[in-house]
């Protein structure tokens, strides 16, 4: 019989996950000497961690755009802040702004100037409970049956309240970014989300971090002929913004030196 802790085994598990590796039940039986029930277990909490998805026989690593919302968030702090305030400054004066779900719009929700008579909807969690922290800006929840993975309302219910909305400017969250491809996500409701809010709203902008420039997801959301504004970050690839321009997007390059600000309201 193993010595080995639930716990341990569960974290040598995750280690070869997070290495890219996918791991079989049957394997892991024989190898931790334990039953392909107590491997399942592990695999179900690892999965409900959002550090797997779990197929039949064993578990592959999620792609880093598939990962969980609570997974995301904390990573890029100091990237994302710079997109967010790059972003400030592609919305007009008195605009009702719309933040999608993502990690990058959490941070814009922190960001948003309170002096520009703006207001804002949103179907994030994360996003609506930091604007409402904040209570300097008026909020608009979108709601919905929430998916906790995509961290906010992406159902019918949800689709049906923003397709009522006149939106001035959302900015779309997006898990890949291409010239060929436009903006994509990996879950489709998510996806058939997007595509309403994109249609109800005058102005797209798409906030993208460097580990999704040229990615790729099943489902297309808009190509770039319907994204007015692409911000990425000071250090992106001089080759996929040459690609992105000539294809006919506008790309904004967020400043480095907001990287290193870190007091609210710089």
């Amino acid at each position: 019989m193993s010595l080995e802790l639930p716990s341990s085994r569960r974290d040598l598990i995750a280690s070869r996950l997070l290495a890219g590796e996918p791991v079989s039940s049957t394997a892991l039986a024989s190898e931790f000497a334990v039953s392909e029930d107590a491997i399942r277990r592990d695999l179900r909490a690892l999965a409900a961690a959002g550090a797997c998805r779990r197929v039949y026989g064993g578990a592959v690593p999620l792609a880093s755009g598939a990962l969980p919302i609570a997974a995301r968030l904390n990573d890029g702090l100091a990237q994302k802040r710079a997109l967010a305030k790059a972003a400030i400054s592609l919305i007009p004066r008195g605009s009702f702004v719309f933040l999608d779900n993502g990690s990058t719009n959490v941070m814009a929700a922190e960001v948003l100037p309170d002096d520009e008579n703006l207001s804002v909807g949103t179907n994030s969690i994360e996003a609506a409970a930091t604007l409402a922290a904040r209570q300097d800006l008026p909020v608009l929840l979108v709601g919905g049956g929430v998916d906790p993975a995509i961290g906010g309302c992406v159902d019918g219910a949800a689709i049906e309240a923003v397709s009522r909305l006149n939106i001035d400017v959302c900015l779309l969250g997006a898990c890949a970014l291409s010239p060929q491809g436009g903006a994509s996500a990996f879950d489709a409701g998510d996806t058939a989300f997007k595509r309403a809010l994109v249609s109800r709203s005058r102005c797209t902008i798409v906030l993208v971090l460097n580990d999704k420039l040229g990615a790729r997801a099943p489902h297309q959301i808009v190509d770039l002929t319907g994204i007015d504004h692409v911000v990425v970050p000071h250090d992106a690839p001089e080759h996929f913004v040459s690609e992105m321009e000539m294809a006919g997007a506008n790309v904004l390059r967020a400043d480095p030196q907001q990287e290193d600000r870190r007091s609210y309201g710089q």
